[in-house]
């Protein structure tokens, strides 16, 4: 088997995990207060990441240290909108709203970095934000759009949350031009952990009941979802181009919500469905079709 061959297969093997522990973390949450959850897995994750890859650690200078940082910042404030968010919406909608982070990353670098966005991206962006809107406000009486006072607390902070994945891919991609990967994943992810722990008892009420369920959530997200995944992504990325990682990445909220079906019996509705559907496709036009020399790369947020 070709390399080409096993990393398609094992960025696969993320994407079904990463989409798969929507529903884990869900469940978990009865449990344990969202930040607290993250601060734990990221702690655990960076651990991992630290020891897998401590011969890059001693070459560390200040710019590193700050791009990671700033990185690190982003991923803090995504997954702590998102994990918090999910407290209060389904696993499925919660994928499919992170998952219009990827759209996003155009729109952000033509507004605030003056690049060039193709067409094809645009009709991408456009039809992921009317499949956002479909997704989450429910209709209404027949003279108006939608009952946006029924969109629930947490499909808002999901959105959020994909504002801050989105500089987070911008951030990561463009500082992956100039330091070693290793070297990132270990300072962002760290910072993510400090950031967590540092405003977990300021933003939320501490909870947590260790159960079997809570450290298993614990153990895979932070084991598989992060450290093994951050890993195998910067090998597999070699051999895969950006659009067709993306391409890959895409399926994660197909996957979130085969499994959310499958274990909670979690159905959409023919309008949040086809919303659902909607962002799938603006999410392919803007990979497949609108895939621009830009400088980033397309890590998820699950």
């Amino acid at each position: 088997m070709s390399r080409n061959v096993k990393a398609h297969i094992l960025l696969i093997l993320v994407t079904l995990v990463w989409g798969a522990t929507f529903v884990q973390i869900k469940d978990a949450l009865r449990e344990i207060s969202p930040l607290l959850f993250n601060a734990v897995r990221m702690a655990l994750a960076a651990m991992v990441l630290a020891l897998l890859y401590r011969s890059h650690l001693p070459r560390l200078d200040w710019r590193i240290v700050r791009t990671g940082m700033i990185v690190g910042f982003f991923l803090w404030l995504g997954y702590a909108f998102q994990t918090t968010g999910l407290q209060f919406t389904t696993p499925a909608k919660s994928a499919f709203l992170t998952g219009v982070s990827v759209v996003l990353v155009p729109v952000f670098l033509t507004i605030f970095w003056r690049r060039t966005i193709r067409r094809w991206s645009v009709v991408g962006v456009l039809s992921a934000f009317i499949g956002l809107f479909l997704l989450t406000v429910p209709a209404g009486p027949a003279s108006s759009w939608g009952d946006f006072a029924s969109v629930n607390k947490g499909d808002w902070l999901t959105m959020i949350c994909a504002v801050a994945f989105a500089f987070q891919i911008i951030s990561i991609g463009r500082a992956a031009e100039q330091y070693p990967f290793q070297s990132l994943s270990v300072i962002q992810i760290s910072t993510a952990a400090a950031l967590m722990l540092a405003t977990a008892p300021m933003l939320e009420t501490l909870h947590v009941i260790w159960s079997a369920r809570v450290i298993a959530a614990i153990l895979v997200t932070g084991l598989l979802g992060l450290a093994a995944a951050f890993t195998i992504q910067a090998w597999a990325q070699q051999f895969i181009s950006p659009t067709n990682a993306g391409l890959i990445f895409a399926l994660e909220p197909v996957f979130a919500w085969i499994t959310s079906y499958v274990l909670l019996g979690e159905r959409l509705g023919w309008r949040a469905a086809f919303g659902a559907l909607l962002i799938l496709a603006g999410l392919l036009f803007s990979e497949l079709l609108g895939a621009a020399r830009r400088a980033e790369t397309v890590p998820s947020a699950a």
